[in-house]
């Protein structure tokens, strides 16, 4: 997490020197405006650079319940960290609680905060469980993100369509090999789509 704002006019210059160094005016009248838009955007798109995802888990409820939750297709956008391009898709998280539960919200806003920085898909999918398992002093954790690389299907390889899955399992998800088959089936919904 980074305390300092982002430099909005670094950006905007940066922006413009790229328009130049590529052969383009960035005078001319449909990219005048492009640098400055570009700054907003990616104030936007890198705010989880500027949030801390643990503090959605300080508010937690006591609650002895012991069967697994799960939350699934958690929608999500980042950018890969490689070539500035989004990556987009579904993340599905179950815990199994020792005594203590969040709200299904925070989930989410656990997946929007790390996502919106530069990523690795491998990284978001750890980084999620290793905080979940840690901040819920979960029974068990496990993370599985599947999702589309625009770095592998507009430019390189070209392969649309292709789906990148990632998964972390943690506790007795992945040391017993019944409960890691029951979180598998719940978060896939008895297959990954």
């Amino acid at each position: 997490m980074t305390e300092q704002p982002q430099d909005n006019s670094a950006i905007a210059d940066a922006v413009r020197s790229m328009l130049e160094a590529i052969g383009e005016d960035p005078g001319r009248e449909g990219l005048a405006d492009t640098p400055d838009r570009v700054a907003r955007m990616y104030e936007e798109l890198f705010a989880g650079l500027r949030d801390d995802p643990a503090s959605y888990l300080e508010v937690g409820f006591s609650e002895e319940y012991d069967e697994m939750v799960v939350l699934r297709d958690i929608p999500f956008h980042s950018m890969c960290e490689h070539h500035l391009l989004p990556f987009m898709g579904k993340t599905h998280v179950a815990y199994l609680p020792r005594g203590k539960v969040c709200g299904l919200s925070k989930l989410a806003r656990v997946v929007e905060a790390y996502a919106r920085r530069p990523q690795l898909q491998e990284r978001l999918t750890q980084e999620i469980a290793h905080l979940l398992m840690d901040r819920l002093d979960a029974k068990g954790v496990g993370v599985i993100i599947e999702a589309t690389h625009t770095c592998m299907t507009i430019r390189g390889v070209k392969k649309p369509g292709a789906v990148m899955v990632t998964s972390c399992m943690l506790g007795l998800f992945r040391s017993n090999s019944a409960t890691r088959a029951e979180a598998m089936d719940l978060l896939t919904g008895g297959g990954v789509k």
